[in-house]
């Protein structure tokens, strides 16, 4: 049995109803016809945030007590769920602290910023923002809303599984960003709720893929933060991980890693075929069909997470091609 269950979803779903979009579900006439089979886009990039992190964030949020969110708000971010719980914290009137590393992207930072957050930059890693985050709740008593590993965080993600077995119930793979786990635990768990025979596999880049790397060693291990076109992926998953990498290993299909090229080519397609502005993170499901690393054989679904890419990377990534775009010292 499942961490989460998929009652836990539905009642998550009505929680959030009217805060958060129902995002399109739209066919890729570009992908299906390289594909042969018909192969939908899961357009999270329709947010107000900019990414699907505004479910979880906005669930867990609205299922605390009143003293909880009167305390404040703290979390580590790789800039998305920070974004996310900013504007979830601005809708309930409470303070919300994010703690981030500094190799995240510039314009992510700012973005947080721009919704009232405290924005706390600490280490270059994900687990270095997790260390001040922990110091903040022990010492001043904020409450913390993990960005991942946290039952409200994951059915809050899982609702974006129920839209997909509702509107597309024929479907046979399904393909979702894997990094902390938080939003392909939550699918899985939805989707297999719904639809058991469905298949859904994990995307993640081949730098620094902590749950990949801790499903290969049977338990959480650390993985040292690299720089990235899938910046949203980073971080670990925390050894003292509670749900996502159970859940992972029991729900995911497959696990499948990509490499910089292939995300740069993902975010071209999605530009050039789709009309969409899409970050690394984002891009992982369609560059993994374009690398040929998933074949399917019937419907397929892609969750096309966040747009929140930096707009001078994204213009050198289109115009240039990956061989210009620098990673080490690359933030633009």
């Amino acid at each position: 049995m499942t961490a989460i269950a998929l009652e836990q979803i539905r009642e998550a779903r009505k929680r959030i109803e009217g805060r958060v979009l129902r995002t399109p579900l739209v066919s890729s006439s570009s992908l299906s016809a390289r594909c042969g089979v018909p192969v939908h886009l899961k357009l999270e990039t329709r947010q107000s945030t900019g990414s699907f992190k505004l479910r979880g964030a906005t669930n867990a949020v609205l299922s605390l007590d009143d003293e909880a969110r009167k305390r404040g708000l703290v979390t580590a971010s790789t800039g998305n769920h920070g974004r996310a719980l900013a504007t979830a914290a601005q809708a309930a009137g409470t303070r919300a602290v994010v703690c981030m590393s500094a190799l995240v992207p510039g314009n992510k930072v700012e973005a947080v910023r721009a919704l009232g957050a405290d924005v706390r930059i600490v280490g270059r890693s994900q687990d270095d923002a997790q260390k001040e985050v922990n110091r903040l709740v022990r010492e001043q008593g904020l409450t913390a809303v993990p960005p991942f590993d946290h039952a409200a965080i994951i059915a809050g993600q899982g609702t974006i599984g129920l839209e997909i077995a509702e509107d597309r119930p024929e479907v046979e793979l399904v393909l979702v960003p894997l990094s902390g786990g938080g939003l392909a635990a939550g699918v899985a768990a939805a989707l297999k709720g719904a639809l058991p025979n469905v298949h859904v596999v994990g995307v993640s880049m081949a730098r620094g893929a902590a749950m990949y790397e801790s499903l290969r060693a049977g338990q959480p291990v650390e993985v040292e933060e690299l720089d990235t076109l899938a910046d949203s992926l980073g971080g670990g998953i925390g050894l003292d991980n509670r749900y996502t990498f159970a859940m992972c290993r029991d729900l995911l299909d497959d696990v499948v890693l990509l490499t910089e090229d292939e995300i740069a080519e993902g975010i071209r397609h999605a530009f050039a075929q789709e009309g969409e502005i899409v970050e690394g993170a984002g891009a992982v499901g369609i560059a993994a069909l374009l690398a040929g690393k998933v074949t399917p054989s019937g419907p397929t679904a892609i969750v096309v997470s966040g747009r929140n890419i930096d707009e001078a990377r994204h213009r050198q990534i289109i115009d240039a091609g990956f061989g210009k775009v620098s990673l080490s010292g690359g933030r633009i």
